[in-house]
């Protein structure tokens, strides 16, 4: 969870105006596959996918899904420094875990990139029977949690016929010189 200070703040409200004084406050927020449901409900186009095409309106919107705080003051989104959104897209990106992967299977060539959504990762929690209380976690976790259940899950790749063929050429050789023979 990400625990942001909003400093105290002044506004001028240009239909009525005249000044607003924002008193600050403290945000929670979580990134979490819940925030994301709700982002996409919204917004109707995937979050994940292509972070270079959200306009500023869409990512300040989708800190509003991630606050866990009840009765949040509106301005306190438009409070928020760039220091602040740095925070919190360092959040996000952030892996939350331990845990890493030798091979990326999505940067081999000639492998489309799937487009993934909020229903895609609960079909893989479904999948992979993860318990819904999961969709609470840091968003990375997560998807680290399903790709792991996913590398566990799956049966070991079998070998190729070369490298079939290279390890009987291993075998014989060694059995030749065990035995002193040539074949």
């Amino acid at each position: 969870m990400l625990t942001l200070q909003i400093p105290p703040r002044e506004f001028f409200d240009e239909r009525k105006q005249e000044f607003i004084n924002f008193e600050g406050c403290s945000l929670q927020m979580e990134h979490s596959l819940i925030s994301l449901s709700e982002w996409e409900a919204k917004w109707k186009k995937p979050f994940l996918n292509k972070p270079e095409s959200r306009t500023n309106e869409e990512l300040l919107d989708y800190f509003r899904c991630m606050t866990i705080t009840k009765n949040v003051d509106p301005l306190a989104f438009k409070s928020l420094t760039q220091e602040h959104i740095n925070t919190i897209v360092n959040y996000i990106n952030d892996p939350m875990t331990a845990t890493w992967f030798s091979d990326d299977d999505s940067k081999k060539p000639g492998r489309p990139k799937e487009i993934v959504t909020s229903e895609l990762i609960y079909y893989w929690m479904i999948a992979q029977n993860i318990p819904f209380e999961c969709r609470k976690w840091h968003l990375n976790r997560l998807l680290t949690l399903i790709r792991v259940c996913n590398v566990k899950n799956n049966p070991p790749k079998k070998m190729s016929k070369a490298d079939i063929a290279r390890r009987q050429r291993e075998l014989n050789e060694q059995r030749k010189k065990k035995l002193g023979t040539k074949g």
